[in-house]
């Protein structure tokens, strides 16, 4: 049986880190990121806001791209140099990504957002409203980096209408880099919007196999006061999350 190809871009961080250590046993992953010094057979250096560069790296015969761009960004409204920056990773090289998928018939880009879209709802992990916040909700940002990854969701709309190109979004909550049951001692907030290793790798492997043609979600473990709705996730990705906070602080 021949292996789908997975090309993880920005794939060197947290993310990419745990998806290609637990995909490749599945998939043929391949991992593209600026912070790689020397090229080997899985992993190959590229400046994605480059769209030249990304054009001859990106694989012909790539089944899926899984876009996990990121750069550092801590503040709401940021100066001119890093308004460029931000422009650059989390809007323009997703345009880049998607035009080349398009053009070269690859049939999926799963595109890492975030839970910032909707922070405007959220306060310390709770819902502000009353409710779990679904996807249906206006997104309200508190900041440049949700407005950018609103961005970018909706260019990917603009391409599921006009070429043959499915676009999965999924706004990812809370992947600490250390172990979850060690994170959770030490950030309550956690608790509520920790989406596990397990079921981090769940979702997106939901995602590459989905028959979707275009499709928001959010990426939580069920936890008990999640604030983010995950209906939509299950029924048209089946996501079928593994753990929960409460278990995982059980362990």
């Amino acid at each position: 049986m021949i292996m789908k190809k997975i090309t993880i871009i920005g794939g060197s961080g947290t993310v990419g880190d745990i998806l290609f250590e637990r995909l490749q046993n599945s998939y043929d992953v391949l991992i593209l990121d600026k912070n790689i010094k020397s090229n080997t057979e899985r992993q190959r250096y590229v400046d994605a806001t480059n769209f030249q560069q990304l054009a001859s790296e990106i694989p012909k015969d790539s089944d899926v791209i899984i876009n996990l761009l990121r750069i550092d960004t801590s503040h709401a409204i940021e100066p001119a140099e890093v308004f460029d920056q931000m422009t650059d990773v989390f809007f323009k090289a997703s345009y880049y990504i998607m035009l080349i998928a398009s053009k070269r018939n690859i049939p999926k880009v799963i595109f890492a957002s975030s839970n910032h879209v909707s922070d405007y709802y959220e306060e310390n992990g709770y819902s502000k409203l009353g409710r779990e916040i679904t996807t249906n909700d206006y997104p309200y940002p508190k900041g440049l980096y949700g407005v950018l990854k609103i961005a970018s969701e909706q260019a990917g709309f603009i391409f599921s209408l006009n070429t043959d190109l499915s676009i999965i979004n999924i706004r990812i909550g809370s992947v600490p880099d250390e172990e979850d049951t060690d994170a959770l001692k030490k950030n309550d907030r956690l608790s509520r919007t920790l989406l596990s290793k397990e079921d981090l790798v769940e979702l997106f492997s939901k995602a590459i196999e989905a028959k979707v043609n275009f499709g928001t979600y959010y990426g939580v473990s069920n936890n008990t006061e999640k604030p983010w709705d995950l209906s939509n996730a299950i029924d048209e990705l089946g996501y079928a999350p593994q753990k929960n906070t409460d278990e995982i602080a059980e362990e």
